[in-house]
């Protein structure tokens, strides 16, 4: 079949393990609805290998664990895993990302109203988001004790690539349950929204009354 060589091609290359000559065959043949042969599939296979062995290439075709995977060529491991590297160390726990979330909308903050709102301590969270500096200590609370205030960093905007803080969703956007964050309710009560006009004539006149009185 003509172009079958690129479809072989697309299956190993999105197959996130080894994928064997025997799902290649029963997926091409479900897809297609024909008989294909192993002898033909094995032709085209190792067209490919030979094709990626080609140093313009960076990755090239193994035959690993009973099948075929894409894999990156030796001279480029140290590249790959300086990038894996730097991703794993930028990549933020759900703690984190709660505890930030909370000095984002709440800031300054202290270290308690943090614990308050998620319902745990946040030691452990607040020394990562200081390590990875998407947290400052900003001043102190003038409450018992003068415990730290704590708010976003500079560097804040650029890891979320916001231009600035208005960018942020607004706590009422987190309608869905699994969105929320902490008590969403502790995070909003210090937003104050501005009264609300009747609209019920009965209660406008009684306005009007008690005004003319």
């Amino acid at each position: 079949m003509e172009g079958l060589l690129r479809h072989i091609e697309s299956l190993i290359f999105v197959a996130d393990q080894p994928v064997s000559l025997e799902e290649i065959q029963e997926t091409l043949e479900t897809a297609f609805e024909l008989k294909l042969k192993q002898e033909d599939l094995l032709i085209d296979i190792n067209l490919l290998i030979n094709q990626y062995a080609d140093d313009k290439y960076s990755m090239e075709i193994i035959e690993i664990a009973g099948g075929y995977q894409f894999l990156t060529k030796g001279s480029f491991h140290n590249t790959i895993g300086t990038f894996l590297k730097n991703r794993t160390n930028r990549r933020l726990s759900r703690a984190a990302l709660e505890t930030l979330s909370i000095v984002a909308y709440k800031q300054p903050v202290t270290k308690s109203d943090m614990e308050r709102i998620r319902g745990v301590s946040c030691d452990y969270s607040i020394q990562k988001l200081l390590a990875k500096e998407l947290v400052a200590i900003v001043g102190r609370s003038e409450g018992p004790g003068r415990p730290l205030l704590y708010g976003t960093s500079e560097k804040f905007m650029d890891y979320f690539g916001i231009k600035g803080m208005s960018d942020l969703p607004k706590p009422k956007e987190f309608s869905r349950p699994e969105n929320t964050i902490g008590n969403i309710e502790a995070m909003e009560d210090n937003i104050v929204e501005p009264p609300k006009e009747s609209t019920n004539p009965e209660s406008k006149n009684v306005e009007e009354t008690d005004n003319n009185e």
